[in-house]
Order: C-alpha cells, then sequence, then structure tokens
C-alpha cells in the first residue's frame, strides 16, 4: 500500500493519475531545493510530473535541470507517496503519485530554465520542516535519520 499524505480525496471530483518524479539531493550536507514563485509560493524538491513517453528517471533528469539548473548522477528510488491535490497549471485534480529519488547533484550548468522557480541550498532540518507538502517532508526526515545513523 502506498501511504497517502495531505488531504483526502474530496467527494464528487475526478480525479486523474499524475505520476511524478522527485529528488532529494544532497551536497556538503546541504540540500538542492527549489523555490516555485507562482502560482503559489512554495519550497519544493525538484521534480514534476512524467510525460507521456518518458520514464520516471528521464522525467526525473529533465524536471531537475529545468527547475534548477544542475545535472545529477545516480539516482536511487527510495519510495513513494500519494496525494490529492488541483494543478493550476493544468486545470484539473490529480491523484498525484510521488516517487521520491536520492541523487548526487553534479553540476550547474546555468539558472534554472523552468519559469517562476529559484534553485536553493538548505539544511535538511530546515527543510524537513518548511518543503510545502507532508509527503516531501516525512522523506527528507527519513533521509537525516538515515544520515543520523
Amino acid at each position: 500500500m502506498i501511504p497517502r499524505f495531505g488531504e483526502p480525496p474530496r467527494r464528487g471530483i475526478r480525479y486523474g493519475l499524475r505520476i511524478g518524479a522527485y529528488a532529494i539531493l544532497p551536497r556538503g550536507g546541504r540540500l538542492l531545493l527549489t523555490w516555485q514563485n507562482d502560482p503559489e509560493p512554495e519550497l519544493q524538491l525538484p521534480g514534476g510530473g512524467v510525460d507521456p513517453g518518458e520514464s520516471p528517471l528521464q522525467a526525473l533528469h529533465r524536471e531537475v535541470y529545468e527547475e534548477t539548473g544542475w545535472v545529477i548522477a545516480a539516482p536511487r528510488r527510495l519510495g513513494a507517496f500519494r496525494r490529492f491535490a488541483y494543478l493550476p497549471d493544468y486545470d484539473k485534480w490529480a491523484e498525484k503519485l510521488c516517487l521520491i529519488y536520492i541523487a548526487r547533484p553534479v553540476r550547474r550548468l546555468g539558472a534554472p530554465t523552468e519559469p517562476f522557480h529559484t534553485a536553493l541550498w538548505s539544511s535538511p532540518e530546515h527543510a524537513a520542516r518548511t518543503l510545502g507538502n507532508a509527503g516531501d517532508r516525512h522523506f527528507v526526515r527519513a533521509h537525516l535519520m538515515r544520515r543520523c545513523r
């Protein structure tokens, strides 16, 4: 069973499945994150939706680059969670299946190419408190616990 974070599905709303790939990106004791300024300001794990014809790993590499300007290496899947949300960019309700990876940020090639995104570095502790959704916070806390062992 894949855990659900956030609000339960609302009655009377049809949710379309949207698979996404997201990454915890540690380097030098910090995490590479993205700040999305629009439609609502939110601190996020870099990543996003898997496009038709794309694998989750292809989407992960593409989305991390678009949102941070960095290329990554050695992604390894940590787990998954579900959340039900309205996607204003698509004007639809979705059951988001979020695949979470850990990967190594290798090199910054430039600024983010995705509009309204800014790459930033954060302590894992700060990220575990302030990421925009409970599923992301859960996986960062799990990363912190593994790091402390």
